[in-house]
């Protein structure tokens, strides 16, 4: 089993532990609600330092042939963090702060 399966894995057997942290006002669907924000974050969060880990390792590599290529391979290793701001924002949307 790869480290992705097990973090998922992980995430799956906690999430519903956070309903006992619920608010009591808002019931279960609240507590659906704070679930469905943290996967959003938490899985962009793992797929962000999944590419990062690949392009990281790829751009080392390159530097090493290449030197004067370290503005191209930093603005690679920039792309990636576009996806976690995209789970902050879905994150936002489900709790309803926004939109």
């Amino acid at each position: 089993m790869n480290t992705f399966a097990r973090v998922f894995v992980l995430l799956l057997a906690i999430a519903p532990l956070s309903l006992a942290f619920a608010q009591t006002d808002g019931g279960v669907g609240a507590g659906l609600i704070a679930i469905g924000a943290a996967l959003a974050i938490g899985i962009s969060a793992i797929a962000t330092a999944m590419a990062m880990g690949t392009i990281g390792s790829a751009g080392v590599g390159a530097l090493v042939e290449r030197p004067q290529a370290f503005g191209q391979i930093l603005i690679y290793l920039v792309i990636p963090e576009t996806i976690i701001i995209f789970g902050f924002v879905i994150a936002f949307l489900i709790n309803g702060q926004i939109g």
